[in-house]
């Protein structure tokens, strides 16, 4: 049995604590796409665990594995790993052999190219981590994957190759000096190392093959998507994406497992109540903004619905994991989730931080939008006709403070009325029903009314 774990909107919508409700049910965790630029937060016991690249199954020790379709940072996963140990835990974590190597030279490219963009809209919102210019070597047929590093000779190999190349791009074209990072004998002996440290703690893995080998034996598996479906490089709001597909068909590409293993299982879409977004691009539903980030926004504290925005963002605590960065707040958009429901198949929903919209007389979703004067109810394909898309609001009255933890022992009749009404409209409009409601930060403030692995 397989449960694939999707981001309905911009990334930001807890993700990682799906994954850990349902992680106690799952023998392997799968991260399928995405790098160090992911931002996952667990809590469990009131202990916060903030991962960026270590499935977020291991905080229950299960065996996590990072796929084929992820960029792999050495420098960031032994990090992670050697603090989650530091706090008592026993990480075990494989890495894909197909999977590629994040090196410095990209993180120093990774800038370049966002200053370069800065002064126009072309500019994307980069975590600076070298993702994409990784993704670019994937597919330009240069990159090194973690299979090389077990290797020295093909790793020496390969950076002769693709360092002067690089050096070349940083100076001649940017003319940026190179440092250490495009030093081949630096990069030759640190990534050496890197090899060696997985070799000696059986690390790496043939991903499709072990994966499949662990459901022939009957075991069951999540896979846990980074970022959310409007950043998917080809179902997002390009070119303000991420570099992979954190869509459900990425599932099957990232692991080397049939779209037949993946469509045959579960996939729940994870969706906060409310919008939210690092970074550039169109945003119909946006209230306020935020300074550098919202297009056309140059000063923060000026919007109409300022005051509603900033309230939101602080009683959300939305601040970018990996980035501390503002997060751009809105309300929720309908035609974005159909799209997200359309191209992924959610078979089910997660509906998380209701909790943070209590207290609101009244709250608004954008149910359509008006287009050149017409209705339409998805988002169009390209991101200029979305940035002229104007939302036409449906209202709902608002529901008061509660006390969640007594609504969670309950269970879900206990949500307040209006509440469930937010949800059933949510649901119907998805022809997806709800399978938990997060209602706060932990593990224990969810309402579970379906545990697909159970």
């Amino acid at each position: 049995m397989t449960v694939t774990i999707v981001g309905s909107q911009l990334g930001d919508e807890g993700k990682g604590r799906v994954v850990d409700l349902y992680g106690d049910a799952a023998d392997v965790v799968v991260r399928y796409q995405g790098g160090d630029n992911a931002g996952h937060t667990v809590v469990e016991d009131g202990t916060e665990y903030k991962l960026s690249l270590v499935p977020s199954g291991v905080i229950r020790g299960k065996v996590g594995v990072l796929g084929n379709g992820c960029v792999i940072n050495p420098e960031t996963l032994f990090s992670e790993i050697d603090a989650l140990r530091e706090r008592g835990l026993e990480p075990d974590v494989r890495l894909a052999r197909r999977a590629h190597v994040i090196l410095p030279y990209h993180r120093v490219l990774d800038g370049i190219e966002e200053e370069a963009k800065s002064d126009s809209d072309r500019k994307v919102g980069t975590t600076g981590r070298g993702i994409g210019p990784t993704y670019e070597d994937k597919a330009g047929r240069r990159g090194i994957r973690i299979g090389d590093l077990l290797t020295p000779e093909l790793l020496r190999e390969k950076l002769e190759y693709v360092v002067p190349q690089k050096r070349a791009l940083a100076e001649n074209v940017f003319g940026v000096e190179t440092g250490e990072a495009f030093d081949i004998d630096a990069l030759y002996e640190q990534y050496k190392a890197y090899g060696e440290r997985m070799k000696e703690d059986n690390m790496t893995v043939n991903a499709g093959d072990f994966i499949s080998s662990r459901l022939d034996d009957g075991e069951e598996a999540i896979f846990e998507g980074a970022q959310g479906t409007i950043i998917d490089i080809d179902h997002g709001n390009y070119p303000y994406v991420t570099s992979s597909n954190p869509t459900a068909g990425g599932a099957a590409t990232g692991t080397g497992l049939s779209p037949g293993v993946v469509g045959g299982g579960e996939v729940v879409g994870i969706v906060k109540a409310y919008l939210t977004r690092v970074g550039s691009g169109p945003l119909p539903t946006e209230l306020g903004g935020v300074a550098g980030d919202t297009p056309g926004y140059d000063e923060q504290g000026t919007g109409e619905n300022e005051d509603l925005a900033e309230y939101i963002r602080e009683k959300g605590g939305e601040y970018g994991t990996v980035t501390g960065r503002p997060r751009r707040v809105g309300w929720l958009d309908m035609p974005m989730l159909r799209h997200a429901a359309r191209v992924s198949g959610f078979t089910g929903i997660a509906v998380n931080h209701l909790d943070v919209l209590a207290g609101l007389d009244e709250l608004n979703v954008g149910h359509s939008y008006e287009l050149d004067g017409e209705e339409i109810f998805t988002m169009p394909a390209t991101t200029e006709r979305w940035g002229r898309c104007e939302p036409n609001f449906k209202t709902f009255e608002g529901w008061p403070e509660v006390n969640w933890n007594e609504v969670v022992e309950e269970g879900y009749d206990a949500i307040p009325e209006n509440t469930r009404a937010y949800l059933d409209y949510i649901s119907d409009e998805l022809g997806a029903p709800v399978y938990a409601v997060g209602v706060g930060p932990g593990r224990e403030e969810t309402i579970v009314l379906t545990n697909p692995l159970e």
